[in-house]
């Protein structure tokens, strides 16, 4: 017996797909292990997520929260630490549900003085330091390929952002709003533990604005500074609709609680990558295993979707500023379906910031063309440390 719960929001909605068999009677002691998976469909048009029957809720995915199978996941989180930055606000109350007002769970509660942030750190702390700081919406993993590159002869770390990958998720208004000026302090707050000295900070797409903000104030803390395609132009002031969508009332909030959406099409939609079974299991988890990733999200949304053309404006205006010394490099992925290139040359011509262009990468440039951009920034640094 089998059947479809099929959601009726748009023609790319997730579908559900459930397979049970003709159960057999057992005792209560004997323990079955159920195999299931959460994959996309080869078609565009529709995404599954699998599971048996028998696996219960329909939320066991492997590697999610009631599994017992090994997840890349877990491989990558043996790889990190994690580190308290950057103080909680508000008054300590526990966090509530908005539509009901009961106490929600640990994931969405803020730690009791800092929060903690995923990090991930290879090579030499004796040598220069490389911050590498994911976009939205991504993580930390997305650097996966480019960390060994640089940890040969560098000390390359790289985090998640309060909300996003493995890093906390307070619900909003309970320590932290995920506004664009939060971020910015709380940026401060985590350089200010992983380095003492000055370093490179790389940051991809729309959390740009946010560093560059950063280093306008923090030029001591800066050697370099790198823009994987940032929203540069008055046209990348709005978000793709892939994005946008998140921040909508009430189907916003739905689709932010689905992993396909929030991770699958997140990623993909943007550019030329392909993403393997193994990676989407990475970053599906934090929406397998907590609501409070999506709720994050949404609130993520909104903000960049009220903010950010202010932020654009006053980022192209930092770098033009003929006062701004942080040597900055722009790299660009010509198959970003997000951001258009028309103004991005013009705009480094005028800035007189350097621009290098790949054009097999698209928007999460990182992924798409991971070795290239790893020896790109190491060149970087290095052309630096021998001035």
């Amino acid at each position: 017996m089998a059947f479809c719960i099929s959601s009726s929001f748009s023609p790319s909605a997730c579908n559900l797909h459930f397979h049970s068999i003709k159960s057999t009677p057992r005792s209560f002691s004997t323990k079955k292990q159920s195999r299931f998976s959460c994959r996309a469909s080869s078609d565009d048009n529709e995404d599954f997520l699998y599971a048996p029957a028998e696996a219960g809720d329909g939320f066991s995915f492997s590697g999610g929260k009631y599994s017992d199978e090994p997840s890349p996941a877990d491989e990558w989180l043996k790889k990190g630490k994690y580190v308290k930055a950057h103080a909680v606000s508000g008054t300590g109350e526990s966090a509530k549900d908005p539509f009901f007002g009961l106490k929600m769970g640990g994931g969405s509660q803020a730690s009791s003085e800092l929060f903690r942030w995923f990090c991930v750190e290879e090579g030499n702390t004796e040598s220069s330091s490389i911050v590498l700081i994911h976009g939205f919406p991504s993580q930390a993993y997305s650097y996966r390929k480019v960390l060994p590159i640089l940890s040969k002869n560098y000390h390359a770390m790289a985090f998640d952002w309060l909300g996003f990958g493995f890093s906390d998720k307070p619900q909003p208004k309970y320590g932290f709003d995920y506004t664009m000026s939060e971020y910015v302090s709380s940026l401060g707050s985590i350089i200010d533990e992983l380095i003492t000295t000055k370093a490179t900070l790389v940051v991809q797409g729309y959390f740009a604005p946010v560093v560059v903000k950063y280093a306008s104030t923090h030029p001591e803390k800066l050697e370099n500074l790198i823009l994987l395609n940032p929203p540069l132009t008055s046209k990348h002031a709005n978000l793709p609709s892939t994005l946008s969508i998140f921040s909508n009332f009430l189907l916003g909030e739905i689709f932010s609680q689905d992993p396909l959406r929030a991770s699958d099409k997140a990623l993909t939609s943007s550019g030329p990558y392909k993403m393997k079974e193994d990676d989407a299991m990475v970053y599906r988890r934090p929406y397998l295993i907590s609501g409070s990733a999506g709720f994050a999200l949404n609130a993520i949304s909104r903000a960049m979707k009220k903010e950010l053309k202010t932020y654009v404006e006053e980022m192209r205006e930092i770098l033009m500023d003929k006062s701004f010394k942080v040597r900055t490099t722009i790299c660009w992925g010509q198959r970003d379906r997000w951001l258009d290139f028309e103004g991005v040359e013009d705009f480094c011509k005028e800035s007189k910031h350097n621009l290098v262009e790949l054009p097999m990468g698209g928007h999460h440039i990182q992924e798409d063309s991971s070795e290239e951009i790893g020896q790109i920034i190491a060149r970087i640094v290095r052309q630096k440390n021998l001035l």
